[in-house]
């Protein structure tokens, strides 16, 4: 395992196994690092969408296959890991109120299955905690330049997520959204800065710095679908931030960039409650409320919105494969 041939025998069998303890305990006589893998946020499109009044309940959902295996490497003073963020799977609630005409806020938590930070042997490098709650997040959306019509827009972005557990570094995402919009195709990009914040109990803190960024190139073929390519990605601390760990320095950053089709299906609640026995039908005629190629505009009813898709990671630090699917319900 770290290279060596072993003499055969009872004793050399002794021999390694006090090697083994050895380093065990030398690891745990380190000075405490904040272990700080690449920003890895919910796969989810932040867009300049504001309608005062608006209520959104959503459900993000991601997971992941053919996750990379964990580099590590056997020091006089204990084993080294890489601190590549890997996921299993996560899942949030969320519910965003939208406050006025230029101005939407969200609250969040979240639920990851993630790799076992701090193993003590090699053999468990690969393993994952149970799936637990890790974090409540807070976000707001301050729209500058709304899309009307065909055009573009631009806003501003940030969120905050607290880690529950005090191990764990919390997060602070800000940046802009840039948005066009041509007839029924739509282009978004969301471009965050990615502050940590390691926690107090850290002997070494690495309030690093990462670059993160989503894109979508969407198509609304009509009222009910719509195609989009996405890509979301991390470039995993920026120069001449934080203080890198041993894991840093042994093997270097890991950047995460994954890109994949979504398939996004709308389904409008109100025209199943107006076709309830003695329901009275508000609406007389809704082609003449939108405008042409804006197959999204709302019409005041309640809708749910299904997304699925899958996104293909493209280094070798990102799982092979990110299955995601989301649910919204606008009231």
């Amino acid at each position: 395992m770290d290279g060596t041939m072993q003499p055969k025998g009872r004793s050399a069998h002794g021999r390694r196994m006090l090697r083994w303890v050895g380093r065990i305990a030398g690891s745990a006589l380190l000075p405490l690092a904040a272990a700080a893998g690449p920003a890895v946020n919910q796969f989810e499109m932040k867009d300049l969408e504001v309608d005062p009044g608006q209520y959104q309940f959503q459900s993000q959902n991601a997971f992941m296959l053919g996750e990379p295996r964990r580099q590590y490497r056997l020091q006089p003073g204990g084993t080294v890991f890489d601190e590549n963020t890997v996921l299993r799977q996560r899942h949030a609630l969320e519910l965003e109120a939208h406050l006025t005409s230029f101005f939407r806020s969200r609250v969040g938590i979240e639920y990851e299955k993630e790799r076992v930070d701090d193993p003590l042997l090699p053999a468990r490098a690969n393993a994952f905690e149970d799936l637990k709650l890790t974090s409540v997040a807070v976000e707001g959306v301050l729209v500058l330049l709304p899309v009307k019509g065909n055009g573009v827009g631009l806003g501003i972005m940030t969120e905050y997520d607290h880690a529950l557990s005090r191990k764990e570094a919390d997060n602070w995402y800000i940046g802009p959204i840039l948005q066009a919009q041509t007839g029924p195709w739509r282009l978004t990009a969301n471009l965050l800065a990615v502050r940590f914040f390691s926690p107090a109990e850290a002997g070494v803190r690495d309030d690093k710095w990462d670059f993160a960024y989503a894109a979508q190139l969407r198509y609304s073929y009509d009222e009910t679908w719509s195609f989009a390519l996405e890509g979301y990605g991390t470039v995993d601390r920026l120069p001449g931030t934080g203080v890198p760990g041993d894991g840093d320095l042994l093997f270097g950053g890991h950047d995460q960039h994954r890109i994949g089709p979504v398939i996004y299906y709308s389904y409008n609640l109100g025209d199943r409650l107006s076709r309830r026995p003695g329901a009275v039908k508000a609406v007389a005629d809704d082609d003449d409320k939108r405008g042409s190629g804006d197959a999204e505009k709302d019409d005041g009813q309640p809708k749910a919105i299904l997304g699925v898709g899958v996104l293909a990671g493209i280094t070798p630090s990102t799982p092979d494969l990110t299955l995601k699917w989301s649910l919204e319900v606008e009231f």
